[in-house]
């Protein structure tokens, strides 16, 4: 079994020498940021305590949104204000830094952001951004900032149509744009391909990368957790986000 030091040198290795990276990233990108590891569809929800005795997957259900909306936005408020005051980490600054060097692609399960605002500029947000709202009738867009969030479920200002977070709730597909990025940027391929801080559980997660190291991708996994990729990936590091990619980019210096 090789060591941590030398898992970390083969991965430093092999993307020093790529040209095309991807960059799978879940809720353990996010911890050194003060975010929990957040579990379930989109990185929404942790183990939040619930009032009202329903599971959170039916409260943060696309039919709870449209039956009982103030029941859902209660709980998206709750995480956006945790999402609130956060800031990206040392981790997404360094997968940024990547980006004015060679061409990443950023895929993330995450709603909060932190790569766009770390500066990457290739991202795909697969379940969507907390940050974004829109009216379910008439479209508007709207930032958090500009609505009335004292009374929930927040009301459009300009027709008074139902506003709800742009994310993938519960019994919804994920959105057509991202998935066909998303898509096309795998099917492009990539020299190397690194999994950060998700388990992998979702196919359409898991059944690419394990595809891709059939196909010789060099395939990395950053977790201190085995997965269900850990098995499949050429190089799995036991270590967090921040430790691995800071040791990482070191080597690339």
């Amino acid at each position: 079994m090789p060591s941590s030091e030398q898992l970390i040198a083969d991965a430093a290795a092999a993307v020093r020498q790529a040209r095309r990276i991807g960059v799978l990233t879940g809720a353990g990108m996010s911890v050194a940021s003060g975010l929990p590891t957040y579990r379930g569809i989109g990185g929404l929800y942790n183990d939040m305590s619930i009032e009202e005795g329903m599971p959170i997957e039916d409260i943060l259900h696309a039919y709870t949104m449209a039956r009982n909306p103030a029941l859902t936005w209660k709980y998206i408020a709750q995480i956006e204000q945790a999402c609130r005051g956060a800031e990206p980490n040392t981790g997404h600054y360094l997968l940024a830094r990547w980006d004015d060097e060679r061409d990443v692609q950023v895929i993330t399960q995450n709603v909060d952001g932190f790569h766009r605002r770390a500066g990457s500029r290739n991202v795909i947000e697969l379940h969507g951004n907390l940050a974004r709202l829109y009216c379910v009738d008439c479209e508007a867009d709207f930032t958090i900032d500009a609505l009335n969030m004292a009374r929930l479920p927040p009301r459009c200002t300009d027709c008074d149509g139902l506003v709800r977070p742009d994310v993938v709730l519960f019994g919804e597909m994920l959105p057509d744009a991202a998935l066909r990025a998303y898509h096309r940027e795998i099917a492009t391929g990539f020299d190397v391909l690194l999994c950060i801080g998700t388990s992998a559980a979702f196919p359409y997660i898991h059944e690419p990368v394990v595809s891709a190291a059939r196909a010789g991708t060099t395939t990395i996994e950053i977790n201190p957790d085995a997965t269900d990729l850990s098995s499949d990936v050429a190089i799995h590091v036991q270590a967090g986000a921040v430790e691995a990619l800071e040791v990482i980019d070191q080597a690339l210096r």
